[in-house]
């Protein structure tokens, strides 16, 4: 059914014909029954003949009825000519004088245009104490808006017209696109325009583009399928290069608005732009508009420098990734692979196909045999542009048969090696690679970005052609040659997700190599003091008084000697708290916590103080102490403030936002809001009783006026990029007079 499907596919797309039957030979399938259609009846016919029936008389002269219903023909019968050249559409180029170069594809066939700009930049520029920059630029350029539009605003104008716009950063490329319908070309090519040129990174969209990064580490072991992808990457490639490594909670909290801003400058400049852009338009017409809708986009940069080289050797090994949640292993096994261009691409490729590519691949016909312990494998040349891509099988089995499965991987590995592959074989996965190729290019939109991917990498225009024809000469000696020269089964890495104790007596070491453990524990974020000198320390003073001013003037926030807040807290967990905070200048604190469970108080002088419950009281110490202490270093009216004391350090780390800290190591960021100079967001560490410390946001909303001051009174929590909790003050006092014995009492 897939090769039919295909056929017919091909054929849409003109890359094909479609097939016909032919006359059934001597000896072939329909011959060997009895004919499909009878010879025309003639007079004197035979009794039991066609033409001898009561309808046959009633259609004297008439051809003879089918005297059985015929057979249906078989898919081994069908016969079609070989697959034509991949057709290269015509696209016409034009460089701007800003240095801009456009694709030109004209096609009437829909009243559509899309179009895509393809910057020379990917997440292997990220700095590596930053990895995730680049994921998080690509997301931020177009959901924080242009400086006349939020994201949201954008949202509403490009769904009205069923239009779109998306931007991205992946690995080597950044890509910003758009569709549109003929009639609204015009204007979603305007909002194209601004977010390509000119995005403004609003804060909001960082928080949101970090959160939703902080959220996939978090989730990143989930899926064992691809945490074995992921860690074979980082073996093959190496865990510290730019292909193998990841983003961490620290690298993700560590960007800040203003790398975004530097990553886009850096990269997104007319000069480093290819633009296509395929549809419903005439070619002069579009090129004059895109002449002039880009004519202010004079932007220059230094050329962007090559994509960092892979430097990984062979990784021999087996590893194992723990995961006692699975009831299946999954694998992936391969090395390091070649580029598009090698001369033996095409024949690797088509050696996967063999191993395992499809039904009748060797590897799915050997585990077809394992009908109590079957397996599910597949095998790919993952050939890059311009850098060595991998090798690849992977799949899963039945925990007690992974020693069994990956031994027969191994084995076929060795095999393919010793002999030349069958003509059947060979052919099968030949037609599977040329399909392939052809359905890359069996789309308007698919074929002009595959070209500007070729423009993009430095390859030839005909290049899909020249690979075509390299397909159809590979011979089962080359499959052989390309096997014994670049795929050595003593080199494999393989690295198995499963739950060991299940895999019997058989384990890894089954394998002939030792069992390398692989840790997959998610490192907890630690809050560092950002670097600071003195333009950013006088700037970030400059912030915080914008803040004080913004709360009431720094001279109220001085007079404040005493406070009293209460809460009603609401955990993601269901549980429902209250809390009493009490505060009397400059160190005395004091706080009630109310659980189902009991009445938990805590007290601090700045140096001492004690933890009181129901089963009893001590002296405050270890990780409570902590808390207590960066309860104390927080209280909204001494960290406004910082800049008046000696101990603590004021330093700008954007333009809305500082980061204070003192000389015992506690550590704030604060975020203002751009509009109100309010506090948006409060960032801190916090250490936990019985893990690693966690990455603390509190958001700020619900500002009222209190004795001339405007606090929250709402705070939305989320910890380690989770949402924890929602607190809602229900009374707030300012200068009541408390006693410090009030706030001594153990009771």
């Amino acid at each position: 059914m897939r090769r039919l499907l295909s056929i017919a596919v091909l054929a849409a797309a003109g890359l094909g014909a479609q097939p016909t039957f032919t006359t059934p030979q001597p000896g072939s399938a329909l011959q060997k029954g009895k004919p499909a259609v009878a010879a025309p009846a003639s007079p004197g016919s035979k009794p039991g003949t066609a033409a001898d029936t009561p309808a046959a008389g009633r259609a004297a002269g008439q051809t003879a009825a089918v005297s059985k219903a015929a057979p249906p023909p078989s898919v081994k019968d069908l016969k079609y000519p070989p697959l034509r050249l991949v057709s290269i559409p015509k696209v016409e180029t034009f460089t701007l004088p800003n240095g801009l170069k456009l694709f030109l594809f004209e096609d009437h066939d829909l009243p559509t245009v899309a179009g895509v700009a393809l910057v020379r930049a990917g997440t292997v520029f990220d700095p590596p104490e930053k990895a995730g920059l680049g994921d998080m630029t690509g997301v931020a350029i177009r959901a924080g808006g242009t400086k006349a539009k939020t994201g949201e605003q954008l949202d509403q104008q490009l769904e009205s017209v069923a239009a779109s716009v998306e931007s991205d950063i992946a690995e080597r490329s950044g890509t910003v696109s758009f569709t549109a319908l003929k009639e609204n070309a015009d204007s979603v090519l305007g909002v194209f325009h601004d977010v390509l040129t000119a995005p403004e990174f609003r804060t909001d969209k960082l928080d949101l583009a970090k959160s939703q990064l902080r959220t996939a580490i978090a989730r990143r072991n989930d899926d064992p399928a691809r945490l074995a992808l992921r860690e074979f990457n980082a073996i093959v490639y190496g865990r510290d290069t730019a292909y193998g490594r990841r983003p961490e909670y620290a690298t993700v909290d560590r960007i800040t608005r203003a790398d975004l801003q530097a990553c886009y400058q850096r990269y997104f400049f007319p000069a480093n732009t290819l633009l296509g852009v395929v549809g419903d338009f005439d070619t002069a017409v579009m090129k004059d508009k895109l002449e002039k809708r880009f004519a202010d986009w004079t932007v220059q940069q230094p050329p962007v420098p090559e994509f960092p080289a892979v430097t990984a050797k062979p990784a021999p090994g087996t590893f194992l990734v723990s995961k006692r949640d699975v009831t299946q292993t999954y694998f992936t096994i391969g090395q390091i692979g070649g580029q598009f261009k090698d001369k033996d691409s095409p024949a690797m490729e088509i050696l996967a196909g063999i191993l395992g590519g499809g039904s009748q691949s060797r590897l799915k016909l050997r585990a077809a045999t394992r009908r109590e312990d079957p397996y599910e494998v597949a095998a790919s040349w993952m050939a890059g542009y311009d850098r060595p891509g991998a090798f690849q099988l992977s799949g899963s089995t039945k925990s007690l048969s992974t020693a069994d499965a990956l031994k027969a991987i191994q084995e076929e590995a060795v095999r393919i090696r010793s002999s030349e592959v069958t003509e059947p074989e060979l052919q099968t996965a030949k037609d599977a690679a040329l399909g392939r190729l052809a359905f890359a290019f069996d789309s308007r939109d698919k074929a002009l970005r595959q070209l500007l991917t070729y423009e993009y990498f430095h390859y030839p225009k005909d290049f899909v052609q020249q690979y075509q024809k390299a397909l159809e000469a590979v011979t089962r000696a080359d499959v052989l040659r390309a096997a014994k020269e670049h795929l050595d089964p003593q080199s494999l890495t393989i690295v198995a997700v499963g739950n060991a104790p299940d895999f019997g007596s058989k384990g890894l070491e089954a394998l002939g190599n030792p069992v390398i453990p692989i840790d997959i524990r998610i490192a907890q974020p630690k809050l560092e003091a950002a670097k600071a000198d003195a333009a950013s320390l006088t700037k970030g003073k400059l912030i915080l008084q914008r803040a004080q001013q913004a709360a009431g003037g720094a001279d109220r926030l001085a007079a404040v000697k005493d406070y009293t807040q209460a809460a009603d807290f609401h955990l993601s967990s269901g549980l429902e708290a209250k809390e009493l905070d009490r505060w009397i200048a400059p160190t005395y604190f004091r706080q009630e916590t109310d659980v189902p469970a009991g009445k938990i108080r805590v007290y601090y002088d700045g140096r001492t103080g004690w933890i009181a419950a129901s089963q009893g009281s001590g002296p405050l110490a270890g990780a409570q102490l902590k808390q207590v202490e960066g309860d104390l270093f927080r209280v909204p009216y001494r960290l406004l403030l910082s800049d008046r004391d000696a101990d603590r350090q004021v330093n700008a780390i954007e333009d809305h936002a500082v980061e204070i800290s003192d000389n015992t190591g506690q550590v704030a960021q604060v975020f203002l809001d751009p509009q109100t100079g309010l506090v948006s967001r409060l960032r801190y560490e916090t250490v936990t009783v019985t893990g690693p410390p966690s990455a603390v946001e509190e958001a700020w909303e619900d500002f009222r006026e209190v004795q001339g001051l405007k606090v929250p009174y709402r705070i939305r929590i989320t910890q380690n990029g989770q949402k924890f909790a929602e607190a809602n003050v229900n009374g707030y006092e300012i200068n009541s007079g408390l006693k410090l014995q009030d706030l001594q009492k153990r009771q």
